[in-house]
């Protein structure tokens, strides 16, 4: 079978018009047709960033561990019920049913990207989780006047990162959640940043979508327990089509400090 080649790929991924043949094959085969959702990963989230919708929960390298482990004295390691599991392909069409989903999403193994500077960024995810001075936190929970709870957290910036900023998660009469984001950190040319929650075993982490320096709203998933990921997280993502964590993190705060 003759497949799509990579440029009719990009193209239907950017949604323009192929060949008759092309646009046949691609109809009824199931390979191409998760190659072009996994490049419209990138192009989706950066058109609309307001509108990106959280993703699923994937954990760190176990490297980053080792770093968390090696600086804060844990002794504790994560489950291997997580990180043995093989990593589904991305965009698959349809996607695989899951049975029994934790609240939010599903926690996925951590593809890594194989890129030589992931060594340095694994220790830059791991730096200063825990530990004095590595987290300025401020947090206080209570109302806004109009029925909403409040809590806020610092961003602090991690050791070579130029990234700060302040987040209030807002718990709404209605019960439904939003993180009010303001990220002060440098623009960027070619890469996006990203926020996630990670969790302390760093079993899994969930994507809550691309933020941009400034002020944003990003929606929190329903369900999630923020007690089981309290790590808010923010990144340095390549456009690359690719929906992991970079393992290049540029600020961090703790919901539960």
């Amino acid at each position: 079978m003759q497949h799509c080649t990579p440029e009719q790929l990009a193209l239907a991924a950017l949604q323009e018009p192929l060949p008759a043949s092309d646009a046949a094959h691609l109809d009824g085969c199931d390979t191409c047709r998760a190659e072009v959702a996994a490049l419209r990963r990138a192009p989706d989230l950066l058109s609309v960033p307001q509108l990106a919708a959280p993703g699923a929960a994937v954990p760190p390298p176990p490297r980053v561990w080792d770093a968390i482990a090696a600086a804060t004295g844990v002794s504790a390691v994560p489950s291997p019920s997580t990180t043995s599991e093989p990593a589904p392909a991305l965009g698959a069409v349809p996607p695989p049913p899951v049975e029994a989903d934790p609240p939010g999403g599903t926690v996925v193994p951590f593809r890594s990207r194989r890129r030589p500077v992931l060594l340095v960024a694994a220790a830059v995810v791991a730096g200063a989780v825990v530990g004095a001075g590595a987290v300025a936190v401020v947090q206080s929970t209570g109302s806004d006047g109009n029925g909403d709870s409040v809590t806020t957290v610092a961003l602090a910036p991690l050791p070579d990162a130029d990234a700060s900023g302040v987040a209030d998660v807002v718990v709404r009469a209605d019960g439904s959640r939003v993180l009010e984001l303001e990220l002060d950190a440098p623009a960027l040319e070619g890469s996006y940043y990203e926020v996630w929650l990670i969790d302390r075993a760093v079993d899994g982490m969930f994507p809550l979508g691309v933020v941009a320096p400034g002020t944003q709203t990003v929606e929190l998933p329903a369900g999630l327990d923020l007690a089981e990921f309290p790590l808010l997280d923010v990144s340095v993502e390549p456009l690359d089509g690719d929906p992991t964590h970079s393992g290049v993190s540029v600020a961090r705060g703790d919901l539960d400090a």
